[in-house]
C-alpha cells in the first residue's frame, strides 16, 4: 500500500527495504531517503515519465552534477528549483503518492 502522506513516507525508513509494491518512483525516493544515492539512482533513470525525469534531475542535483540535473529538469519540464533539496524531496514524495501510479 502507498503511504497515505509524506510522514507516513518518512516512517517507513525504519525498514529494510520500501514495500514491493510500491511503484518505481516512490521507491527510488525511499532509497534516497535511506542514503542510497547509487540504488536511487539506479531505479530513478529507469522510470520513462514525466515524474521520473523529475526525480533523476533532483538526484543528479542532489550528487552536484547541475548540468546533469538541469539536463533532466528540462525532460521533466520543470525550471531549475530555486527551494532547498529537502523541500524538493519532500515535493516529489507528495507528487508521486498522488499519481499513485509512477
Amino acid at each position: 500500500m502507498i503511504p497515505k502522506n509524506y510522514n507516513a513516507f518518512v516512517e517507513s525508513f525504519t525498514g529494510e527495504n520500501p514495500n514491493a509494491l510500491w511503484p518505481e518512483a516512490l521507491k527510488a525516493l525511499w532509497y534516497d531517503g535511506k542514503g542510497d544515492w547509487e540504488k536511487a539512482h539506479s531505479i530513478a533513470q529507469d522510470v520513462p515519465t514525466v515524474l521520473g525525469n523529475w526525480i533523476h534531475a533532483y538526484l543528479h542535483r542532489k550528487e552536484g552534477d547541475e548540468w546533469n540535473a538541469g539536463y533532466w529538469y528540462q525532460r521533466a519540464y520543470r525550471e531549475y528549483p530555486a527551494v532547498g533539496l529537502n523541500k524538493e524531496f519532500e515535493e516529489l514524495v507528495k507528487a508521486v503518492i498522488k499519481s499513485k501510479r509512477v
